[in-house]
């Protein structure tokens, strides 16, 4: 790559990697062309998702203890200088949720990449209290890391606010769209972190990355805007677009969550 090359980072949660790739989205890959992929909910092994990525990636994925659940990877088409799974403190229900990598951009500077997932739960639930516990993880980890130039990538199952979910009414009091959910989210950007799909959306309504299987959400685009790129404060200058690939029927969906894509401009 050629040093002013910029970087495409993508995330996406892929509901499984081999119905992904089964329902289209080599196609996708082919197209989009991300130099990064920062990937949930894989639901295989490294060496599967290897094999469908092919041999030009570098992969490394933090997989979830029980078979079939969770999992989340980073794939690079540039060769990682370190990684690092999981979370100071980690619990056995959040094994498979983080992973870090570091990388050297094409231009020279030095890059960490974060895939996470955050797992449903529900309100008032033990599940809503290791839900909770791992945003408190995240969160300090994130304040570990705010002077470098991070980004951050994932499905954090929680609507920041009215904008990020189309039913915002009906869902008061459910989980994704709690205050104590959406607390975290704000004491990242308090921080100096940068939600780069809000900043270059604008105050506008979605765009929505997850929709229902079920009735007509997504012809009625009732969606939920849960998948995110952050950017620590280094970095968040670097960030010239940020693009919902969403598929242009429900037909050519090949999971439930559209990627979003980031360019980072050296």
């Amino acid at each position: 790559m050629g040093s002013e090359r910029p970087l495409v980072v993508a995330t996406a949660n892929v509901n499984g990697i081999r119905a992904a790739f089964r329902r289209g989205m080599g196609a996708w890959l082919a197209q989009a062309r991300p130099d990064v992929l920062l990937l949930q909910e894989v639901r295989a092994p490294a060496q599967i998702l290897l094999d469908h990525l092919g041999p030009e990636w570098h992969v490394v994925h933090h997989e979830a203890p029980a078979a079939g659940r969770a999992g989340v990877a980073i794939a690079s088409r540039v060769p990682f200088q370190a990684v690092r799974l999981g979370l100071v403190g980690e619990t056995a229900d959040s094994v498979g949720r983080w992973v870090e990598a570091d990388l050297i951009e094409p231009g020279g500077e030095p890059l960490t990449v974060i895939s996470t997932y955050v797992h449903t739960a529900t309100a008032q639930t033990p599940s809503m209290d290791v839900k909770l516990a791992f945003l408190d993880r995240a969160t300090d980890r994130l304040g570990e890391l705010r002077h470098r130039r991070v980004v951050v990538g994932g499905d954090l199952n929680v609507a920041h606010d009215q904008r990020d979910i189309k039913n915002w009414k009906g869902n008061r009091g459910k989980s994704g769209f709690l205050p104590q959910e959406q607390a975290y989210l704000s004491r990242w950007r308090d921080q100096g972190w940068v939600d780069a799909g809000r900043t270059h959306a604008g105050d506008v309504d979605g765009p929505y990355t997850w929709w229902s299987w079920r009735g007509r959400a997504y012809d009625n685009d009732a969606g939920w805007r849960i998948d995110y790129l952050w950017c620590s404060p280094a970095l968040a200058g670097a960030v010239t677009e940020v693009t919902v690939d969403r598929a242009p029927s429900y037909d050519e969906r090949w999971s439930d969550h559209a990627p979003v894509r980031a360019v980072l401009t050296p």
